[in-house]
């Protein structure tokens, strides 16, 4: 089984890609993970799409989703919400939305925030748009990690032994999502 990761933070000391790294660590037998790049993806402009298609960096990015078993979305929460490349990325890869290939796929999401509810509301609306694109979130275990600054080493190996567990039950999930719902 094959996994591509979108990482919703660019910063390269970030938890979340932090975050990455441990599910590297923990993932099952037989399950391979890439991770996407989004951050050469332009801001969506339709007149872009109509007037050339889809950039290069966009089209890798539809080629990777459509490929990929699945779809884990490793991502802070900014504002309240889905980071702004997140959102774009997904936004270009939905278009056109009879021609995309977030459609039927097997998704998950995770992530790691300063606070006590950890990445729940950006975890919300990012459901909100899994409907419309059409993707099969999978519902549990969710893995919201709070306080991130003490569950990480200096070094920024992920060292709470819980949340391990976690994302590693979540992993497991997936790939019992993914043979459950068979092919996208």
């Amino acid at each position: 089984m094959h996994v591509l990761a979108l990482i919703g933070s660019l910063r390269r000391g970030s938890y979340n890609r932090m975050t990455y790294n441990a599910v590297c660590e923990l993932l099952p037998d037989g399950v391979t993970i890439e991770e996407a790049e989004i951050g050469a993806i332009p801001l969506f402009n339709d007149d872009i799409l109509t007037e050339s298609g889809h950039p290069e960096p966009v089209q890798r990015l539809r080629e990777q989703v459509a490929a990929a078993d699945a779809v884990l979305f490793i991502s802070p929460e900014y504002n309240y919400s889905i980071p702004g490349v997140l959102k774009n990325a997904i936004d270009w890869v939905s278009r056109p939305a009879v021609d995309q290939p977030f459609r039927g796929k097997p998704v998950a999401v995770l992530g790691a925030a300063l606070g006590a509810m950890g990445t729940a509301r950006m975890q919300y609306h990012l459901r909100q748009v899994f409907v419309f694109v059409e993707a099969i979130p999978l519902a549990k275990p969710e893995v919201m990690i709070t306080f991130e600054q003490k569950k990480f080493d200096a070094q920024g190996r992920l060292t709470d032994e819980p949340t391990r567990q976690v994302i590693r039950a979540q992993l497991e999930a997936l790939v019992a999502w993914v043979e459950r719902l068979g092919p996208a």
